[in-house]
């Protein structure tokens, strides 16, 4: 990969300047394995982002449910 297609995919995946600046100096010194720690590193932060999301989604969809019953069951109960 060549060091203008890797920062294009970087930015493709929604990476902060710094990062996309430490990995790529990571590549261009040729340490693979440094870009690839880096690269994970950045994977894992973003996985923890989604999971986040995912459990406000399904606080969204609980709510949604209840709401969805309450209109079937004839009102709002408090």
């Amino acid at each position: 990969m060549d060091k203008e297609k890797l920062k294009q995919c970087l930015v493709d995946a929604g990476c902060y300047e710094n990062t996309l600046d430490s990995i790529l100096n990571q590549f261009e010194s040729g340490s693979l394995e440094g870009a690839i720690h880096l690269l994970k590193k950045e994977r894992c932060l973003m996985m923890d982002a989604y999971h986040e999301c995912g459990r406000k989604i399904d606080c969204m969809d609980f709510m949604l449910r209840e709401f969805e019953k309450e209109i079937t069951n004839g009102g709002i109960r408090r």
